[in-house]
């Protein structure tokens, strides 16, 4: 097992140079957000480090038993990759080494869970909820603090399978959160529905803290169904220990630092937000559920973790965009059989929702828009912009998408507009006068764009100096003692299906001085201006 809790994943951490501890005082109301956001708007991604803070206030004065930690799952790639026990590059293998083999989890007994170190029921909650350091994480603007890395565990109503997400909520008394999963396709949106029309309530458990792989698995978009339990368990090398909720039927894991257990109301919404999205953009006050508190369970001086979002690039990109682009590469290629896509990339500055370039190794006629509406159709709620390229287009780099766009499409021929999608944090469709749904003109929904960027007939070579050249380039720049080169592909030319053996003889000709000769075969081809040969020429 990679890590049992929190705690030994943060050791790991101190021991890799990636966690950064403050001792001093930190208001969790307004300093301790703004003070780990600043690297996300002034460091790259490599030097961002994750944070916990041992000296917690708030602005009421009081001083928490525990602690809080921000920025432990994905302030980089190499802190994502340290959860799962692999480098920043290992990452999508590992994901698709776990990929339909899930490890069932262990059950234990009370008495060995860490969690049910204390324990308080309602009515007997005292502060409840309240107790705990929640962030305020867009403070100025944040009408509350809201759970970030809340870990909702809820049940079927009809067959009992689980699902694990992570859903904000807005702490709004000592027994009351709210739960906002902004679209009604989000799997426990699905579930609060299922039991609505039951006439019965969603009962759920929250929990903070635990295993990393935890956080990751409930984060990603497997398939409804699959239990992110064993997702994790297999994330992290080794089935979770569970043990049972205090008030209902349900496991939760044994090493978390908090639980929180209760329901969720089916019969009635509560206004909830405005919220920071990774949109950007304040997301607006909407109805939204109400998630009723029956018991707390925790470790004793339990560390809170969040998760900074809101504003792109933040944690949670890094975090959306290390799970997507390995399962929409999973779903293209193996479950939609396009064995042609080799990569597929959504890009943080779109929150990796709106985003998604999909990479193709030579696609047979077809391909690429079959890739795009599989794409398009994984999620309802997710994608605004996809967009198919060549094998030599790196999707991961926006100058090269833009360079596809430019030059091998035409819109009227290469892009689709699909409608239908289901909007998602999207400040951009206009919000409907009763707040909870988003209003239409056309009742249509959102929609989406399709590209084929991909080149689909014979191009000429890309006009860089070919690799020869440039490698014996590099060498000369190295021996004169130049600043070190971060080259950008593509840094050399390359052949492309238009190149024929003439023009590669004429191109050797032209490095080894002889360029004359071609000048003399092509005085032999003159033509009139209307085309016609000229005899003796």
């Amino acid at each position: 097992m990679l890590y049992r809790d929190l705690r030994a994943y943060l050791d790991a951490l101190d021991k890799r140079g990636l966690l950064v501890t403050v001792d001093e005082p930190v208001s969790k109301d307004t300093e301790l957000v703004p003070l780990v956001r600043l690297q996300f708007r002034g460091l790259p991604e490599p030097s961002r480090k994750a944070f916990w803070f041992r000296n917690v206030t708030d602005a009421r004065g009081r001083r928490f038993d525990g602690s809080v930690v921000l920025g432990t799952l994905g302030s980089s790639r190499t802190i994502y990759g340290a959860a799962l026990g692999v480098g920043p590059d290992e990452i999508g293998a590992k994901w698709a080494s776990v990929q339909g083999k899930p490890l069932t989890p262990r059950r234990i007994e009370r008495g060995e869970a860490p969690v049910k170190e204390v324990v308080v029921r309602a009515p007997d909650l005292g502060d409840g909820v309240d107790r705990f350091p929640h962030l305020i994480s867009t403070p100025g603007f944040d009408p509350a603090p809201f759970l970030t890395a809340g870990v909702w565990a809820t049940r079927d109503p009809e067959n009992g399978s689980y699902n694990l997400g992570i859903y904000r909520g807005m702490i709004k008394a000592p027994d009351r959160i709210g739960c906002a999963t902004d679209v009604p396709t989000q799997h426990l949106a699905i579930q609060w529905e299922k039991a609505r029309r039951m006439g019965r309530h969603l009962e759920a458990a929250c929990f903070i803290g635990g295993p990393p792989a935890l956080l990751l698995a409930a984060a990603s978009k497997v398939p409804y169904g699959v239990d992110e339990y064993g997702v994790a368990g297999a994330l992290n090398g080794a089935p979770l220990d569970l043990v049972a909720a205090e008030t209902f039927d349900c496991l939760v894991p044994a090493g978390a630092e908090i639980v929180i257990e209760g329901r969720i109301r089916t019969d009635i919404l509560e206004p909830e937000a405005p919220f920071g999205e990774a949109s950007g953009y304040l997301g607006p006050r909407k109805m939204e559920k109400v998630f009723e508190v029956t018991a707390i369970t925790h470790r004793r001086q339990p560390i809170y973790q969040g998760i900074i979002s809101e504003f792109p690039p933040s944690e949670s990109s890094v975090m959306r965009k290390a799970a997507f682009d390995a399962i929409y590469l999973r779903h293209l290629r193996d479950a939609c059989n396009i064995p042609s896509v080799t990569k597929v990339a959504c890009h943080e500055m779109a929150s990796c929702n709106m985003l998604f370039v999909i990479q193709l190794d030579r696609p047979v006629l077809g391909q690429p828009w079959q890739a795009l509406r599989a794409a398009a159709a994984f999620d309802a709620s997710l994608g605004k912009y996809f967009i198919a390229v060549d094998s030599d287009v790196d999707p991961d780099s926006m100058d090269a998408v833009l360079w596809a766009l430019s030059y091998a499409t035409q819109p009227h021929r290469d892009a689709e507009i699909i409608r239908g999608k289901v909007p998602r944090l999207d400040p951009s469709v206009t919000p409907s006068a009763d707040e909870r749904q988003f209003a239409y003109p056309d009742g249509a929904g959102a929609s989406a764009i399709l590209i084929n960027a991909c080149r689909e007939h014979p191009y000429l070579p890309v006009s860089l100096p070919r690799r020869d050249f440039m490698e014996a380039a590099r060498a000369r720049w190295a021996a004169l003692g130049l600043p070190a080169l971060e080259l950008r592909a593509p840094w050399h030319g390359y052949p492309l299906s238009a190149w024929t053996e003439e023009n590669a003889e004429e191109a050797a000709l032209a490095v080894a001085g002889r360029y004359l000769e071609t000048g003399r075969k092509l005085a032999g081809r003159r033509t009139t201006p209307d085309g016609k040969p000229i005899a003796g020429e």
